[in-house]
């Protein structure tokens, strides 16, 4: 059991940055920000600013992809075919829509409107391999494209509905998101759908879609989880899971969850072609925030009750780091030492 106490003024969730926006706060989500500037996904403007609060429009979201994808613009300049679309921006959104990235919205037109948060997903999940059939969708492609993005935590760190028009921050949370999710493939015993001779297609079931497998070394730079041969991964091969991260830089993005930041906190440090990019606290793993003396009730009572029992009958000890500091053999009896607790950041 994790619980993590820290005063926010003296937090510092970025410990080595690789750049320094001025309008980017801890508030952001400095850690996407970061990564995706270093991968040359996005970045800032002329000014310095990365301008996080600012809205993203579906032409700015088509470039987002184009870049993560690394898709040949320059081969599909003048290939465009949305008549809202204009020439500057025309090879980003007609190399997405040609790798099934992106659709219009009707009428020859592809919107050109801010990009919502159930767009924004799916463009991500076609990125992962999901949703290459129009069956996947059912009768509510917006519905079907939230429930597969909150499946695999899409939308984890992104605090919006499915018509919430998405900042800058936002969308690199999202994609910072993709490239820690694994890919996946239709399986080879999936059900498609089916052309009859007469050129009617035939919904036959839904897809099963699978994780995308590999023994490559490079499979294991984002994350080293992996799947035997039982039906879970492509063709029921064996292998590491790649995760898109890992597919796109083939192992040059790597992500260190083992290596604790200067306050002790579990954290994750990127690397980038072996230059570091940063690390940066787990925010997943956070219970609470204090801005005020923190008395032991308020850190004893994040326990779980299980735990708290435990404790009681002197099974298990806590481990305490403050400000960094691991205090050593703390047990319930001496966890009072530390009421009323000094202002600091408290890991236990």
């Amino acid at each position: 059991t994790l619980a993590s106490v820290m005063l926010l003024g003296m937090m510092v969730l970025g410990t080595s940055a690789a750049v320094a926006y001025p309008d980017v706060t801890d508030d952001h989500n400095v850690e996407a920000i970061e990564v995706l500037q270093a991968v040359g996904v996005m970045s800032g403007s002329n000014n310095g600013n990365f301008n996080p609060d600012a809205k993203i429009s579906r032409i700015e979201m088509a470039i987002v992809m184009a870049n993560l994808l690394n898709l040949d613009v320059n081969y599909f300049q003048g290939q465009n075919t949305f008549s809202d679309v204009p020439g500057w921006a025309s090879g980003y959104v007609a190399a997405c829509e040609a790798s099934g990235i992106v659709n219009g919205v009707g009428g020859g037109r592809f919107g050109t409107g801010n990009v919502t948060a159930t767009q924004a997903a799916l463009m991500m999940l076609k990125a992962l391999g999901y949703f290459q059939y129009n069956s996947d969708f059912g009768n509510n492609w917006a519905r079907a494209t939230a429930l597969q993005a909150s499946k695999i935590r899409l939308f984890d760190g992104i605090n919006a509905q499915d018509n919430t028009q998405l900042d800058r921050n936002q969308v690199a949370q999202l994609a910072l998101n993709a490239l820690k999710a694994d890919m996946v493939d239709p399986d080879a015993s999936g059900k498609l759908d089916i052309t009859t001779p007469d050129g009617t297609t035939v919904s036959n079931g839904n897809v099963n879609y699978v994780v995308r497998t590999t023994d490559a070394a490079f499979a294991n730079a984002i994350d080293d989880s992996a799947t035997s041969n039982s039906g879970s991964s492509i063709d029921g091969r064996s292998g590491s899971i790649i995760q898109l991260g890992e597919q796109l830089y083939n192992g040059d993005l790597k992500l260190d969850k083992d290596v604790p930041d200067d306050f002790g906190r579990p954290s994750n440090t990127w690397t980038y072609k072996n230059d570091k990019i940063g690390t940066y606290a787990n925010k997943t793993e956070l219970i609470a925030s204090y801005d005020a003396k923190v008395s032991k009730g308020d850190l004893y009572s994040l326990l779980s009750s299980t735990v708290r029992k435990s404790l009681s009958d002197g099974d298990s000890d806590l481990t305490v780091w403050v400000d960094g500091v691991e205090i050593n053999g703390t047990n319930a009896a001496t966890y009072g030492a530390l009421s009323p607790a000094a202002p600091g950041n408290y890991w236990d």
